[in-house]
């Protein structure tokens, strides 16, 4: 999954991309570099981030959607928690819901079901403005691994087929390095709902405090957790270096099948 951040305050490529012209270019780039999903998204969810308008939003993310979608022949994901959003976002184009709130928003679990389009259901301890200040966890894979279990049971409940749920754990959201570190290593124990299994680690700030490096000095550093997470079950790796990755993963797939074999 190939991120395309039209905001412009993201961690990592805030402001790159607000530009249509831009934004059309990376997301072209990033399916030729292997990209098997376009991820696209219109509020940052960094730690601190400030909350933008459903209207704000919806300006930002329906233009790229529109302008992507005939020229890049991959589903596209619209990143986002907001009921208005996801129906412009689906209207304009986009395939799949990725939802960091894991449909928890006034709103948004209707509007998924009656959508009809596969979401992504994310683990979060808190909102992202506040996340980071005090994360605190007994458990913290049992913890995530039981949100994402009553997450997945609302959603089947609400009417959203079982099989259009994919779910996310989450890490950066509410979490410290240590949690983060804790439950890539446990990352198995999440198959246990039969789902497939999102991960997002390319560049967090847990990576630069392993290696000690700036955000754009991460790459060998998320390549390495991108192989980790896969190799325990991962299915889907939203990613912003898109050939470096796919190419870490053609390798990793390699080994396992070999293994399997």
């Amino acid at each position: 999954m190939g991120v395309l951040n039209v905001t412009p305050d993201s961690f990592s490529d805030g402001g790159r991309f607000t530009n249509i012209d831009a934004a059309k270019r990376h997301a072209e780039r990033m399916a030729i570099e292997g990209a098997a999903i376009i991820d696209v998204g219109g509020e940052s969810t960094r730690p601190g981030a400030t909350e933008v308008g459903s209207q704000q939003e919806v300006d930002r993310v329906v233009p790229v959607i529109e302008a992507i979608r005939g020229t890049v022949d991959l589903p596209i994901s619209i990143d986002t928690s907001r009921a208005p959003v996801m129906r412009a976002a689906v209207a304009a184009g986009a395939a799949i819901i990725n939802d960091v709130l894991a449909l928890q928003a006034p709103g948004s679990m209707q509007t998924a079901v009656e959508l009809g389009v596969p979401v992504c259901l994310m683990h979060m301890q808190g909102r992202p403005r506040t996340m980071q200040e005090r994360p605190r966890y007994e458990d913290v894979t049992g913890e995530v691994l039981g949100f994402l279990r009553e997450r997945v049971a609302a959603c089947i409940g609400a009417g959203l087929a079982r099989e259009k749920i994919i779910i996310d754990p989450g890490f950066g959201f509410g979490k410290t390095h240590a949690h983060n570190v804790e439950l890539l290593a446990n990352l198995r124990q999440l198959l246990d709902l039969g789902l497939p299994v999102l991960v997002g680690l390319s560049r967090k700030s847990t990576l630069g405090e392993l290696t000690g490096q700036t955000v754009e000095n991460r790459m060998a550093a998320s390549l390495a957790a991108a192989a980790i997470a896969v190799m325990k079950g991962a299915q889907i790796v939203r990613a912003h270096d898109v050939r470096e990755t796919a190419d870490a993963l053609r390798v990793v797939s390699a080994v396992m099948e070999a293994e399997n074999d």
